[in-house]
């Protein structure tokens, strides 16, 4: 089957459900699915709706909705089945993160393609060799070697017309040049329960806190660390007795699924991001 998503919103008011669905209607396409919510403190509506696109090309469809959408004043996207984006995962020496992605992707839980692994160490790429992944590596020499690294590293993402970038635990802040080439098609993966502890080190921070949960979020990366929309979270509970290293080893398995359900969201559509927060509707 044919299948246009689209990821919809505007301010909110009466009719734009009539308004969204009846265009579908007219046209005869069959609704497969609609989700929709409304944020009543800042008036927002937001829509994700998934049709069966017989009898329709997508010239039609994107013409004729653009003017909908131009009538109502809707911001849109949309998507279409059949289509498996290009996504590059970047690393640094953590494996447990690549090693959840790649055995989703390859079971065929994420419907994306990986063109490449990227780190500025060389160690995973024994795990990208098992997975016949294309591993690069771009070391960091020197603080004033990072821009001419990041250059290096957007050449090649535009060579395989990359779509997504996934941070999987690499352990470099990017410049707010590198981020502004993917605005919203970065996820990062923060080994932290955000807003709490933010930047380096967070679970020895966590450890000082004596906090009796702890977690991870994964985000939209922007120019402000750790700032970005969160798409994901999750926490397991510990306890006083549990050390640094504890953490860090209950923290790789939350990281991991963590991670793999942000990337999930973003590849099946169900993510609107609107200002700091994000609307995820569920499968």
């Amino acid at each position: 089957m044919n299948r246009a998503t689209l990821l919809i919103h505007t301010a909110d008011r009466r009719g734009l459900l009539a308004g969204i669905s009846g265009f579908f209607t007219e046209r005869q396409l069959n609704i497969l699915e609609c989700r929709q919510y409304t944020d009543t403190r800042t008036e927002r509506y937001f829509m994700r709706i998934e049709a069966d696109m017989a009898g329709m090309t997508r010239t039609r469809l994107e013409t004729e909705f653009g003017a909908l959408a131009k009538e109502l004043g809707l911001e849109y996207s949309v998507y279409y089945s059949g289509e498996r984006p290009n996504m590059a995962i970047m690393v640094s020496r953590a494996s447990h993160c690549l090693y959840d992605l790649l055995i989703n992707i390859e079971g065929g839980a994420l419907n994306c393609k990986v063109p490449l692994i990227v780190s500025n160490h060389p160690e995973l790429e024994v795990v990208a060799q098992r997975f016949r992944v294309p591993f690069y590596c771009f070391p960091i020499a020197s603080p004033e070697a990072k821009l001419e690294q990041e250059k290096q590293v957007l050449e090649i993402f535009r060579k395989h017309n990359i779509d997504l970038i996934v941070l999987a635990r690499y352990m470099q802040i990017l410049s707010n040049d590198f981020i502004s080439h993917y605005p919203g098609r970065i996820i990062n993966i923060h080994h932290a329960f955000l807003p709490a502890f933010q930047g380096g080190n967070p679970y020895e921070r966590a450890w000082e806190y004596g906090v009796k949960m702890i977690g991870a979020t994964a985000h939209y990366a922007t120019a402000e660390l750790d700032e970005g929309p969160i798409i994901e979270q999750d926490v397991e509970r510990i306890t006083h007795e549990s050390t640094p290293n504890d953490l860090k080893e209950i923290g790789r398995d939350i990281e991991r699924r963590v991670l793999t359900r942000a990337v999930r969201a973003h590849l099946e559509h169900r993510v609107i991001t609107s200002g700091r927060r994000t609307v995820v509707f569920s499968r």
